[in-house]
């Protein structure tokens, strides 16, 4: 199993702990990591992209990690392992999705801008959009969003045959309830479902969402050895 992380986030998180001590107990080869500019990588977060955080987690997936993998990712972390399951269908078996932020630079971000904002990135080349986590300001780089337009993947189809789980809380403010939906619409696997959380918030990393995402991944995992 790989767990990627949300934008800005880090592999230090209640969920990459919770899925790593449960692997533990399983005997399951668990990997988590953090993109170039986030946590103990090296790099500068504002000239990081979606393509540059791909590279990452391949690059993991491909000189770490060992046979078939479940990828369970996180908010951006979402899109990621969906962006990786394209990339490695040989490799990668499985996704359990956490409120998935899939083309969030294009669909969540870039759209709801107003056209100042949109303005200011087009010319000075950042905004820096505040937090609702306390912990600052996100720059938003023009280059972010660019690249971004080179993995959309919505509206489909996406391409990926197995069990995938996408988890959501309904009071998610960050990325709706209704884009995991629009992503089990887009995905080609006929074993796709959507576990709605009625009082979860995007980081689902109470002990009771964590207890969520570890049934989805058992799930995930049985059906992937059949």
């Amino acid at each position: 199993m790989i767990f990627c992380t949300g934008f800005k986030s880090d592999m230090t998180g209640g969920k990459a702990l919770a899925l790593e001590a449960w692997c533990r107990t399983e005997g399951r080869q668990f990997t988590r990591f953090d993109y170039q500019g986030h946590g103990a990588s090296s790099g500068d977060f504002a000239e990081g992209t979606i393509g540059l955080w791909l590279d990452d987690a391949l690059a993991v997936l491909d000189e770490v990690a060992r046979g078939g993998q479940v990828i369970v990712g996180s908010s951006m972390g979402g899109w990621i392992a969906l962006l990786m399951a394209r990339a490695r269908p040989d490799r990668v078996r499985g996704l359990v999705t956490i409120a998935a932020a899939v083309d969030m630079t294009e669909e969540l971000i870039w759209r709801h801008m107003p056209q100042e904002i949109r303005d200011r990135i087009e010319t000075e080349g950042v905004w820096m959009r505040p937090s609702d986590y306390g912990d600052g300001p996100y720059p938003i780089t023009k280059a972010l969003i660019e690249d971004g337009r080179n993995h959309l993947l919505l509206p489909g189809p996406i391409p990926f045959e197995g069990p995938v789980r996408l988890l959501h809380g309904k009071l998610d403010d960050s990325v709706p309830w209704r884009h995991s939906r629009r992503v089990a619409e887009a995905l080609r696997s006929r074993d796709v479902e959507v576990v709605l959380v009625e009082d979860g918030e995007h980081r689902l990393s109470r002990d009771e969402d964590l207890q969520r995402i570890l049934a989805a991944v058992s799930e995930v995992l049985e059906h992937v050895h059949g």
